[in-house]
């Protein structure tokens, strides 16, 4: 028993040595650098433009007939007479008349060029919120310390913002010595397709290799994670994929007063319930890279239970899924968002569909993810098909690199009291049409809000401020002198 007893304590003392020195030798990786006072710049009268470009309606629709040809013609022009030395400074193209493609020529060379992006289409605005709205959302009203509007945040202060930034720079007269290519889709409400996909399809042709792309993606936020005072400036570094199922369960139909056992919509009933009962399993692999910055500045408890993932993993696992937007991290999330059945209540259905949406993580694809739900729902009356459109997750991009330490250096130095991190993007951009063009694609919009503001993109009262605004343009001039150093 003694021999027992001590081996034990041996094994408490080894767990507790281990767990200590892992949780002591955390290292912070975040980079200190002086932070950048803001330069002279009338940022009210960019601000005015930016609300003048949000009064254009560039609304997409899934429904392309119903876009408004004069709204994108209107933006076009609006760039052009708004900013005339890019227009005349810089090589412009049009890709699928309405995706602005500009080139910027350096002096030299030999250096790799690279692209800032963003797309200027919003998505409409529900007729059931208008009254909701403070402000006209298509108004770009400036009022209370803010800019007011669809696009706001989403993501014409992206666009707006890097075409202020240039305009800037070259009335200084400034050469880069590295190309710089400006890419602004008109549809990535939509998936991009005509837009984003298409300018990087020309780039290729071209045969350009680009030494960093920059999209929108994560912000700079206060609130979202939990044991982090600080503000948290997010970095995409890889984004889920995308995929729809259809259900679909068939039957003879006929009168409700006579059911058979199971009707085809209860059997699609019974294949959802399934699938959201078994969700895919959980893993800390898209996470691990966000928390190897963040863990450094935690609590020591926090500190260490995520320097030691091996022993409490599971723990860890288990508080995450708690939250739908940590549970997204971890896993790829099951969706159901349509069902369809009978047209009357005393009908019985003759077909019935449930539309499952998922988002996948790296590593799990369209058949993988079939496989899992087929292994789930486990009943051949009901058919699994893959359905619309299907994009696998983005590859992550390395931040032991040069060029992602100096996009962090640019972060603190506009945003010093934020920590960095990289993270995995939940939703899509249209970065992910230019991955086969560079392996350093970062996702990153400079703009700082507090978590309850993420509700108002693709929301009510969409807003920027007018001091973000500034800082955002500021960011985009710093970010491209710095990369001459790169």
């Amino acid at each position: 028993m003694k021999k027992i007893i001590a081996v034990l304590v041996l094994i408490v003392v080894t767990l507790t040595g281990i767990v200590l020195v892992n949780t002591l030798s955390l290292q912070s990786l975040q980079i200190e650098v002086d932070p950048v006072s803001m330069p002279d710049f009338d940022y009210e009268e960019a601000a005015g433009r930016l609300g003048e470009a949000i009064r254009i309606p560039t609304i997409s629709h899934e429904d392309t007939t119903l876009r408004d040809v004069a709204a994108f013609n209107a933006f076009i022009r609006f760039v052009g007479e708004n900013y005339p030395l890019v227009h005349s400074g810089l090589q412009p193209e049009l890709v699928n008349r309405y995706s602005l493609l500009y080139t910027w020529p350096g002096t030299d060379a030999s250096l790799d060029p690279w692209l800032l992006m963003g797309h200027y289409d919003v998505v409409p605005v529900e007729p059931a919120t208008l009254a909701d709205w403070d402000y006209e959302p298509f108004g770009g009203e400036i009022a209370n310390g803010y800019i007011w509007g669809r696009g706001a945040l989403d993501n014409k202060n992206s666009v707006m913002g890097i075409l202020e930034a240039v305009e800037w720079l070259l009335s200084e007269g400034y050469e880069p010595a590295r190309t710089l290519y400006l890419a602004f889709g008109h549809d990535e409400e939509i998936g991009g397709e005509m837009g984003a996909k298409a300018i990087a399809a020309l780039l290729e042709s071209r045969g350009i290799r680009l030494a960093m792309v920059m999209d929108e993606g994560g912000v700079v936020i206060s609130g979202a994670m939990p044991g982090i005072g600080a503000p948290v400036a997010l970095i995409g570094t890889s984004e889920k994929g995308y995929l729809n199922i259809e259900l679909v369960a068939q039957d003879e139909g006929g009168h409700s007063s006579m059911p058979p056992a199971m009707t085809a919509s209860g059997r699609i009933a019974r294949a959802v319930v399934r699938l959201q009962e078994n969700p895919l399993p959980a893993t800390m692999d898209a996470a691990s890279p966000m928390f190897a910055y963040l863990a450094p500045e935690m609590g020591f408890g926090q500190r260490m239970a995520l320097s030691n993932t091996w022993l409490l993993g599971s723990v860890i696992r288990k508080q995450l899924a708690a939250s739908p937007s940590t549970n997204a991290i971890l896993r790829t999330t099951t969706a159901p968002t349509m069902l369809s059945g009978s047209q009357k209540p005393n009908v019985l259905p003759s077909r019935a569909t449930a539309t499952v949406n998922f988002r996948l993580l790296p590593g799990d694809t369209a058949g993988s993810v079939i496989a899992h739900a087929t292994r789930v729902i486990d009943d051949p009356e009901v058919e699994i098909v893959q359905a619309g459109h299907y994009s696998p997750a983005s590859p992550v991009s390395d931040t032991d690199t040069s060029t992602f330490k100096l996009l962090h250096r640019s972060i603190k130095a506009h945003y010093p009291d934020a920590l960095v991190a990289p993270f995995l993007v939940l939703g899509a951009t249209d970065a992910r049409h230019y991955t086969g063009l560079s392996d350093q694609v970062f996702r990153f919009m400079p703009v700082s809000l507090q978590n309850e503001d993420l509700a108002r993109l693709h929301g009510i009262n969409e807003r920027i401020s007018v001091r973000e605004y500034a800082r955002s343009i500021a960011f985009y001039r710093h970010l491209i002198l710095e990369m001459e150093n790169l």
